[in-house]
């Protein structure tokens, strides 16, 4: 584990420091209290439950609906790219349009998100050769296959962080920081990210740690990630925040990849901005201050994409316009027998007592 690191009015080990702006103490660091978000129904019978926790919030900030464990520290994963990328953006970062979402990406290697990781390489003077992320395959499966086909190896580029890292050479380089370690917690760069991600999500950093492409990982509350999403979408126009999420609403095959949910799922709800992360992570807002945030305690994408669509609902949504996200089939013999349900907790009108309405 990194050695604790201050970060405006915390420490990564959740020590709180001596207050330096208005942010709430950092979230304790528990055995989350997960509970039932939904169920894999097989034949009109639970096979198996998923665990998890979700928060919706109301347009004034209010929390409208919590199952679950919405204040023990985690970690959000890639959910928490779109505030990363607001703190370069202030910290000079001028990439707007789809290299800006491009940088709050976790991109599915397709051979434009590869061109616009290179063209901000270019932008900064810099190459493929100052990237620090892990080599890796693309992440889309289709690319990866036609990849694999074709003999290639793992590359950095093709990692899915390769735009925020591309993204984070070219503000380092401008502010005229070190390059060699930006990913160091104690860099200047990554120091100007924690103190956004205090900003916006109103509260402490309670552990600091490795993400998968090497980056600093920043823990916090699944509320706290809510109302980041929420200050980001609510912003006004011109700045950063405002910055961001329209580049990533007009540019969502750039911040994921071509058939990814979470651009489906902007283009489905008008204003909408989403985003994925590893291990069950999404978080998602609109214009209007209206969010949710949901963490899968097993990681489990099938579990992810209901329950998300499911808190959109009860956020207001009309339940029409996300259908195709109600739950991937299950199959048995070829033939459809069941699916992934949200809880009775999450969806109250779905008429859960006969389960075999499910399959």
């Amino acid at each position: 584990m990194i050695q604790a690191v201050t970060y405006g009015n915390s420490t990564a080990s959740g020590v709180r420091a001596t207050p330096s702006s208005p942010v709430a103490a950092a979230p304790a660091i528990r055995e989350p209290l997960h509970a039932p978000v939904a169920h894999l129904v097989r034949g009109g019978v639970i096979e198996g439950i998923h665990f998890g926790s979700v928060i919706v919030l109301a347009a004034d900030g209010s929390v409208e609906l919590q199952i679950g464990d919405i204040e023990a520290a985690f970690y959000p994963r890639s959910a928490l790219k779109p505030v990363q990328a607001v703190a370069m953006l202030r910290a000079g970062l001028p990439l707007d349009g789809a290299l800006l979402s491009l940088a709050a990406a976790s991109h599915s290697g397709e051979e434009r998100h590869l061109e616009g990781t290179r063209r901000i390489l270019e932008l900064a003077g810099l190459s493929e050769d100052h990237l620090l992320n892990v080599p890796d395959l693309p992440y889309g499966p289709a690319v990866r296959e036609s990849w694999l086909r074709e003999g290639r190896l793992p590359s950095r580029l093709a990692q899915n962080c390769s735009g925020k890292h591309a993204a984070m050479l070219y503000t380092a380089k401008l502010n005229g920081w070190s390059l060699d370690d930006y990913l160091d917690p104690r860099h200047p760069l990554q120091q100007a990210i924690a103190e956004i991600v205090e900003d916006l999500t109103g509260q402490g950093i309670a552990e600091v740690t490795v993400d998968g492409c090497g980056a600093p990982l920043f823990s916090i509350s699944l509320h706290g990630l809510a109302r980041a999403a929420a200050r980001i979408t609510t912003a006004a126009v011109g700045t950063p925040e405002r910055q961001v999420a329209d580049a990533m609403r007009e540019h969502a095959e750039m911040a994921s990849g071509s058939g990814r949910d979470v651009a489906a799922m902007m283009r489905a709800v008008p204003g909408l901005l989403t985003k994925d992360g590893f291990e069950g992570v999404q978080v998602a807002a609109l214009p209007d201050g209206r969010a949710v945030a949901v963490k899968i305690a097993d990681g489990a994408d099938r579990a992810r994409v209901p329950v998300a669509a499911a808190a959109l609902v009860r956020a207001g949504i009309d339940p029409a316009t996300l259908d195709e996200f109600a739950g991937a089939p299950l199959l048995g013999g070829g033939a459809v027998v069941g699916h992934v349900r949200p809880t009775r907790a999450l969806d109250p009108l779905t008429p859960h007592a006969d389960l075999t309405n499910h399959a």
